[in-house]
């Protein structure tokens, strides 16, 4: 597919507008799933550790599924995998509604919501980049507020319609908004030439149209010697009998000679696409090597290394807040009447505050991006442990204020690897990182779910939280502080990555 010249601007400020509504639609209700886990407490009568699954699949499985949702919109375009997505996102909030235990809710709403947003996320930033180049940041971080957005309005709204309609009637209703996706995919028009001529067919899509069509002649061929040859010979018998037996070894021996270089020839084309088989196999072999080797050098690099522990750690001990805040507040026997607004909205509505003033301190030239990430950090676990001292309202909103404005930091993120890897291989790097962020968000909450099933109190779960946020911003700083311009110059002197995937352009 031959594409235009980024028009930065035009049909790209629509799709950043659709693609910011199909983000808030999406991870609205995923991202605010802690209002709807107390309600499947109190339904199913499940421990919070395995109740808590249903929430970290649906935000940890779509960053899991990153490249294979990468190679969805590769393969089909964003238009057509962001309607069939908004299905997926409806469907599975719907069929949640009908759900007759936790485990039919792994299914339908950690596992085809998140498959859905995490295949949504990739269609929209895609498409986004694609229409913009100048203004990519400008416009991806536009985009990036819908989900948080979606969070500080879907905490209230779910809270309004529980009290309203129950628990099923919030799901249905909820899953009827998403349909509204349908209508925002629609409008993501791909950039391309109007003109552009239909593509080739590679050699892999010509060998086995040329063996078939080789075929369909081998039999075409037979077929009509066979009717010509009999026509002929029975013509012949009636003029001339005794001309007969020698005209029909004469067309025998011609029909004979004729298939065996047919099958010679049959017998050529099995071999040469026996031999492109093998070369192909080859060649992804050696791409496969090459990936691998790739790794295995970003993981040489002592910065990464720590970063990529730190995220895994991050997102186990950071993540459980926006899912569990609503319960610390009821075990902590804080009255409905003391709430001016749900924890979960705050947390959604500072942490568009964050991504927008920690993005904006990147650009400073004087601001070292590590250094304020592992700031952000090790901030996120002094609150963490700060959490258990809290036993009003006030308190707690100050701390999920906190919480959101450091969860700010994955605006800065992308700015992090970049700069320790370097440009090129910032595609590998991101997907990796982003494989591992994914495995954090889905281990996260259940663990301190567990933690407090064993200990009927969440004290020692936030201390574990912290503990884990604190060590992974301590790594990353001991790696930073002796040999970051040394990780940094060496990361540049890297060769080109010659095979990565596109989801990295989450970036």
């Amino acid at each position: 597919m031959v594409f235009r010249k980024p028009p930065d601007g035009g049909w790209g400020w629509v799709i950043v507008v659709v693609s910011f509504f199909t983000q808030f639609l999406c991870y609205g209700s995923p991202l605010a799933v802690g209002v709807l886990y107390l309600e499947w407490l109190d339904a199913f009568g499940e421990g919070k550790g395995k109740t808590a699954w249903v929430g970290s699949l649906a935000n940890g499985i779509g960053l899991l599924a990153s490249p294979v949702c990468s190679i969805c919109v590769s393969s089909f375009g964003a238009r057509p995998v962001a309607i069939f997505s908004g299905f997926m996102v409806a469907g599975g909030l719907m069929m949640s509604s009908f759900a007759p235990n936790i485990y039919f809710l792994y299914v339908s709403y950690g596992i085809v919501v998140g498959l859905g947003c995490g295949l949504l996320y990739t269609a929209t930033v895609t498409i986004t980049c694609q229409y913009f180049d100048k203004r990519r940041g400008l416009a991806l971080g536009l985009i990036s507020t819908g989900s948080s957005v979606g969070l500080f309005i879907y905490a209230a709204l779910q809270r309004e319609l529980i009290e309203l309609y129950g628990l099923d009637g919030c799901l249905l209703i909820v899953g009827a908004l998403s349909l509204n996706i349908l209508a925002c995919g629609s409008l993501m028009r791909p950039l391309e030439l109007p003109s552009s001529p239909p593509p080739e067919k590679t050699c892999v899509d010509k060998v086995p149209d040329q063996y078939f069509v080789y075929h369909e002649k081998e039999k075409t061929v037979e077929e009509n010697i066979s009717i010509l040859e009999k026509g002929y010979i029975d013509e012949k018998c009636v003029n001339s009998v005794p001309d007969c037996k020698q005209e029909s070894i004469l067309n025998k021996n011609v029909l004979s000679s004729i298939n065996i270089n047919e099958k010679d020839t049959y017998k050529k084309k099995v071999v040469e696409q026996t031999n492109f088989c093998k070369q192909l196999a080859k060649r992804k072999w050696q791409l496969y090597l090459t990936y691998w080797k790739e790794t295995m050098v970003l993981f040489k690099n002592k910065v990464f290394s720590a970063l990529f522990v730190a995220i895994l750690l991050f997102d186990i001990g950071g993540f459980p807040p926006s899912l569990l805040m609503e319960d610390v507040a009821r075990s902590a026997n804080i009255s409905e009447d003391d709430y001016y607004m749900p924890l979960i909205s705050i947390i959604g509505i500072m942490t568009t505050v964050g991504k927008l003033i920690l993005g904006i301190l990147a650009d400073f030239k004087w601001v070292n991006t590590l250094y304020l990430y592992v700031t952000t950090l090790l901030m996120t676990g002094v609150a963490l442990f700060a959490i258990p001292f809290a036993k009003s309202y006030l308190t707690l909103a100050m701390l999920s204020g906190i919480l959101g404005f450091l969860t700010g930091n994955w605006s800065i993120f992308p700015y992090v690897t970049t700069k320790t890897v370097g440009i090129e291989k910032l595609t590998h790097a991101y997907g990796i990182l982003m494989f591992f962020a994914g495995l954090g968000n889905s281990l996260g909450p259940p663990i301190v779910g567990w933690f407090y099933d064993w200990t009927q109190e969440y004290d020692t779960a936030f201390y574990f939280s912290g503990f884990c946020v604190l060590l992974g911003g301590f790594l990353l700083l001991l790696a930073a502080l002796p040999c970051w311009n040394a990780c940094t110059n060496q990361s540049s002197k890297l060769p080109p990555n010659t095979y990565s995937y596109k989801v990295a352009s989450n970036a």
